[in-house]
């Protein structure tokens, strides 16, 4: 097999604005941090414009601004730094083109500076904005909202998103100049061989318990409320049968640990060996959100060799075409619990998922994902926008 040879970023400049990032814990801001390794590695140059955070580490690649907590959600930080400011570090730091992550705060600022000084510019879409808002029951703000989005992001050259079926979407609603931008996975982070007898040790209670897990924010829009129905359901009519491993913090945690049932184990957040631990931990993963645009999570599972039970929703549905788990109902919380009720009987179909699962997770390579963002960024910093955007 021939040697790979990634895509030379050299004389690439990156300027990153986000709302999220290290040392948050959330699938954008680790997916970050990835991009701008991938861009360093091969010899590009990045600069990320973030919020302040309290945990926040001296970083020469990252320059932070004044923010305050979000009221409804006290883990993110808003920041809404001067034009001026903006423009001046952008100019000093003269980047090649500028990416937007995030569509308001920081975002915005990149926004508006990278368009007055000429620099090519870039957006990426990682919530979907339907998916909150019938979630929040928000659904009078959605033509507004879809206003905004299609300002923002068609003001520039690409909008990168990462499935197919959120292309689809946002096309619909009047986006212009999409592609995708995926996923991958790191085989050797996650993988079967850091599974831990002593986690399963305080897990397993018989030879036939399942263990289900769970990784990420805890909070509403995960879907967590209709995980948890299935779960007194599951405990109902398989008792004691099913362990249920969660990780991750969030606003939701208090009702997660107040419903969670007996025997429950709650981790809090982790990373390093202890996260990849975790995964490798369990049977099967759980994932009822139906707002997320990707799910990096499923990814991690499937590599760790756990099939997935997800909502079916785009996103979900084209992780899960491989075989490699099984789509439920979007927020059936009864339907989610016959299926677990199922596998707890039925062990050879966990294997036979899981099997699959870790074959699609190996054909996911983070590689194969630079290398088709970077030739984008290099091609687009080289040619002149569209008339609509000069």
């Amino acid at each position: 097999m021939p040697s790979f040879e990634p895509t030379c970023a050299d004389g690439l400049r990156l300027a990153l604005f986000t709302d999220t990032y290290a040392p948050q814990v959330n699938g954008v801001a680790r997916t970050l941090e990835r991009l701008v390794a991938a861009v360093e590695g091969r010899g590009g140059v990045v600069r990320v414009f973030a919020p302040s955070d309290p945990e926040q580490q001296e970083h020469p690649t990252v320059e932070r601004f004044r923010s305050r907590s979000f009221w409804a959600y006290p883990q993110l930080r808003l920041s809404w730094p001067s034009t001026s400011h903006v423009q001046a570090e952008l100019e000093a730091f003269a980047p090649t083109i500028v990416h937007a992550a995030t569509e308001f705060g920081m975002g915005l600022a990149g926004r508006k500076a990278a368009l007055a000084l000429g620099i090519p510019f870039v957006s990426s879409y990682h919530t979907s904005f339907v998916a909150y808002a019938e979630h929040y029951r928000l659904g009078l703000l959605a033509r507004p909202g879809w206003h905004f989005m299609r300002w923002f992001h068609n003001g520039g050259l690409r909008t990168y998103c990462p499935t197919q079926s959120i292309v689809d979407e946002v096309t619909a609603q009047g986006f212009e100049r999409t592609a995708v931008w995926s996923r991958g996975v790191d085989r050797e982070r996650f993988s079967p061989q850091h599974r831990s007898p002593a986690l399963r040790e305080r897990l397993v209670q018989t030879n036939d318990t399942l263990v289900l897990s769970y990784v990420g924010r805890l909070a509403a829009e995960k879907g967590l409320d209709v995980a948890l129905d299935a779960l007194e359901q599951v405990e109902r009519a398989r008792p004691g049968r099913v362990r249920w491993l969660v990780v991750g913090d969030g606003p939701y945690e208090a009702e997660v640990r107040r419903r969670a049932p007996e025997g429950s184990v709650l981790t809090g957040k982790l990373q390093g060996a202890a996260l990849s631990a975790a995964y490798a931990s369990g049977d099967v993963f759980l994932f009822p959100s139906v707002t997320d645009t990707f799910g990096n999570v499923m990814l991690e599972a499937m590599a760790s060799g756990l099939p997935v039970i997800g909502a079916d929703v785009g996103p979900t549905r084209e992780q899960l075409r491989s075989g490699g788990g099984w789509l439920v109902p979007a927020g059936d919380a009864a339907a989610f619990a016959r299926l677990i009720v199922s596998l707890v009987d039925d062990r050879a179909s966990v294997r036979e998922a899981a099997g699959r699962a870790g074959a699609f997770a190996a054909s996911k390579s983070w590689d194969v994902v630079w290398d088709t963002l970077l030739r984008d960024y290099l091609q687009l910093h080289r040619i002149p926008p569209p008339l609509s955007l000069r």
